[in-house]
């Protein structure tokens, strides 16, 4: 029975091999299950019929009865169009169509009562529906129909093809009414029962064609129910197989390297929330089980030196560590930065990067292989099949979700015995996220910034008001700070955001002329070697302005620069403008984050805006990024055994749902960790189903 709804979707009466193939393409729709799981988006109370003569443009979508008295063709090019008269006992309204004019006139006859179906306008002071709904009212009756219609999203490709939203509703129906079968159940009925689920069955049937509101959400807490459940079951399996399967090295001494700098070389004394994430690291790595931790931190809250107090305690244990970063940029910060807080303490330390010369990379080799050399930090050059240690112990990955969870694999290979393993990120999570994105790691979060630091002011102009800015930029300069400008860039190949960063070059150069100022640029179009220079130019105080794209999102670190203008504040979203502003604020002076927009912004674009106003808090911004954009695009960091496509969950949005679903997912495994009894039997066929073609790259992070 199973295997029926596996069955392709070209052989659904209605489909054939053209549609299917639109179908997979358009919408990824391959098999009967396919079809039966996308889900409506939203409802329509198709129970009342309108009359014509109560029509009104402000209305939304509307539901009449009447029948076609005749068509014509008006306007002509590409205004061409069919128009018919649509007439009840009331009056006539224009149905018009702009495309599919000759199958419209071949399938709908003057004469015959039709429903129409679609949203009310005015042409020529005419009541109009563009392009209806439509059907006999002699045909509807023998199709699946419920009182609030599903309403499914499509595509334009599709709707040119006749496969709209009614369609995919026929089709549903037509297949609902072709299972001759009870669905089986997906779930243990014991979960079904103590939790109060319909029955699969009647949740698919009732989530396409339910009678009641009621109906629907509870169809819907099902469906989300089951799918957030397996994906929680899912990472925590590995979890649980990983901390059974693996044993870490242990990290029992806290010596000489450690203490020296703690007593000596600490820059600042630890926040709570450092000492908090330091003192779970320590147990992980004294456990005696591998460490697959999660450390997230907002821009500025010392991630770095938490990584670094976990190194050390590494080497006090004989080990080796590396650092990999995703920028050469920020590759050669972590460097500096480390290098310099070790300063007096016996401990080497390396960088490797694509630009590093032959013979340093040679040096380096030698070093790792017999064990000199204490920590190396770099980027994808750590994977290199030639660069091998003689015992790494502790691997932390920064930004990670900047790299393919291949590229990681091949670090994490290079030890006969995983390392412990440590990923940071400066972009706050939010919980619920965190728990589907990061479910089979554990989390530290510093959600403190070290003390002394002053808030960076934000403030919003519109183009209009740049006059006023470039005034408070030269007074900036003045007092002898320095200024970051972003433009947007959402694709490095789209020339049209490369040419905003031109714009703004000849408007700066224009406004701040040379030789009184001195301007640098930096975009991912350039060299690494010219971009180094760039940077240099600015970081070395030479330059007032550093005009750029969001290359410096992430690793630039420059006390000096007091002042962000992000320009065109509208194209970016909640967390990579947080991002942004994060690159300020890093001095002991008062910074500043000048938002720049249109005049005329949308809805959205203002909400971002007023909340990064409001606050400065990540953690904060990252919850309300969620909510207003849902996850977005996070194929880059998903882990072990989460699909592409949630079919009905919102990560938004369900965040009660996922937590709850989590804690019953660990009561199970907590009694049965294998999933052997014989009731949870249906438990491993659906996760064999679900994520058997699906690498575990868990244990690399």
């Amino acid at each position: 029975m199973q295997d029926y709804l596996d069955t392709s979707i070209t052989y659904l009466p209605g489909v054939g091999p053209k549609r299917a193939e639109l179908l997979m393409k358009e919408l990824n729709i391959n098999t009967f299950r396919d079809l039966l799981y996308y889900f409506p988006y939203k409802y329509i109370d198709r129970t009342k019929f309108y009359k014509i003569v109560e029509l009104d443009p402000d209305l939304p979508y509307v539901q009449i009865k009447g029948v076609i008295k005749g068509y014509s063709t008006e306007g002509y090019g590409a205004g061409k169009r069919l128009v018919a008269d649509f007439q009840d006992e009331t009056g006539t309204i224009k149905l018009v169509w702009f495309r599919g004019t000759k199958w419209i006139t071949g399938s709908y006859s003057p004469g015959v009562e039709f429903i129409v179906f679609g949203k009310p306008g005015v042409f020529n002071g005419i009541i109009n529906i563009i392009h209806p709904e439509i059907e006999a009212v002699n045909t509807s009756s023998g199709r699946l129909v419920s009182a609030l219609q599903a309403q499914y999203s499509t595509t334009e490709n599709l709707k040119n093809h006749f496969i709209t939203s009614k369609t995919i509703s026929k089709l549903v129906g037509n297949l609902l009414k072709q299972i001759k079968f009870h669905i089986p159940e997906t779930m243990p009925a014991y979960l079904v029962t103590r939790y109060n689920l319909m029955d699969l069955h009647e949740a698919l049937y009732k989530i396409h064609f339910p009678a009641t509101p009621d109906e629907i959400e509870k169809s819907r807490y099902r469906l989300k129910f089951e799918e957030l459940f397996y994906i929680q079951l899912n990472l925590l399996r590995y979890k649980t197989t990983r901390n059974r399967k693996f044993r870490g090295f242990v990290f029992s001494n806290v010596g000489e390297s450690f203490n020296s700098f703690y007593y000596n070389n600490l820059p600042f004394s630890l926040t709570e929330a450092q000492k908090r994430a330091m003192k779970e690291i320590r147990k992980d790595l004294g456990s005696g089980k591998q460490m697959n931790r999660l450390l997230q931190g907002d821009v500025g809250s010392g991630k770095t030196l938490v990584a670094l107090m976990s190194m050390l305690i590494a080497i006090d244990n004989g080990y080796q560590t590396c650092l990999m970063a995703p920028t050469e940029i920020l590759a050669g910060q972590h460097y500096n930065t480390i290098n310099k807080m070790v300063s007096g303490i016996n401990v080497s330390v390396s960088l490797l990067t694509g630009s590093s010369k032959k013979s340093l990379r040679k040096t380096i080799e030698e070093s790792l292989r017999d064990g000199t050399l204490n920590i190396l930090i770099g980027t994808h050059a750590l994977i290199e099949e030639n660069v091998q240690f003689c015992n790494l112990g502790l691997v932390i990955i920064d930004e990670q979700h900047r790299f393919g969870v291949a590229q990681r694999a091949r670090l994490w290979e290079k030890n006969l015995n995983p390392p412990h393993v440590l990923v940071m990120t400066a972009t706050p999570i939010p919980r619920t996220l965190a728990m589907t994105l990061y479910g089979d790691l554990d989390v530290s979060v510093i959600n403190e910034l070290p003390p002394g630091r002053i808030p960076v002011k934000t403030m919003h102009f519109t183009d209009s008001e740049k006059n006023r800015v470039f005034g408070f930029l030269r007074s900036q300069i003045a007092e002898g700070r320095q200024i970051y400008v972003v433009y947007p860039l959402i694709k490095e190949s789209e020339k049209m955001d490369y040419k905003d960063l031109e714009d703004g070059w000849d408007t700066f150069t224009r406004v701040f002329p040379a030789p009184k100022y001195c301007i640098s640029v930096v975009h991912g179009k350039m060299t690494p070697k010219d971009k180094e220079i760039s940077m240099k130019l600015f970081k070395d105080g030479h330059a007032n302005i550093l005009i750029a794209t969001t290359v410096i999102e992430v690793g630039v670190d420059i006390p000096n620069a007091s002042v962000m203008v992000i320009e065109s504040t509208e194209r970016f979203g909640l967390s990579q403008l947080h991002q942004l502003r994060g690159r300020v604020g890093r001095g002991a002076d008062q910074s500043y984050c000048i938002l720049m927009s249109s005049d005329n912004t949308s809805k959205e674009a203002a909400k971002r805006i007023e909340i990064m106003i409001m606050t400065n808090d990540g953690f904060e911004i990252a919850e309300t990024d969620l909510q207003l954009r849902g996850p977005g695009d996070i194929e880059g960091t998903l882990q072990s055994g989460i699909p592409l496509d949630l079919k009905i969950a919102n990560l938004g949005k369900d965040g009660q749902i996922i937590e709850y679903v989590r804690n019953v997912a660990e009561n199970i495994l907590t009694k049965d960790p294998l999933l052997d009894h014989s009731e949870n039997h249906i438990l491993k066929i659906e996760l064999k189903r679900l994520f058997s073609m699906k690498q575990s790259w868990s244990n690399i992070s």
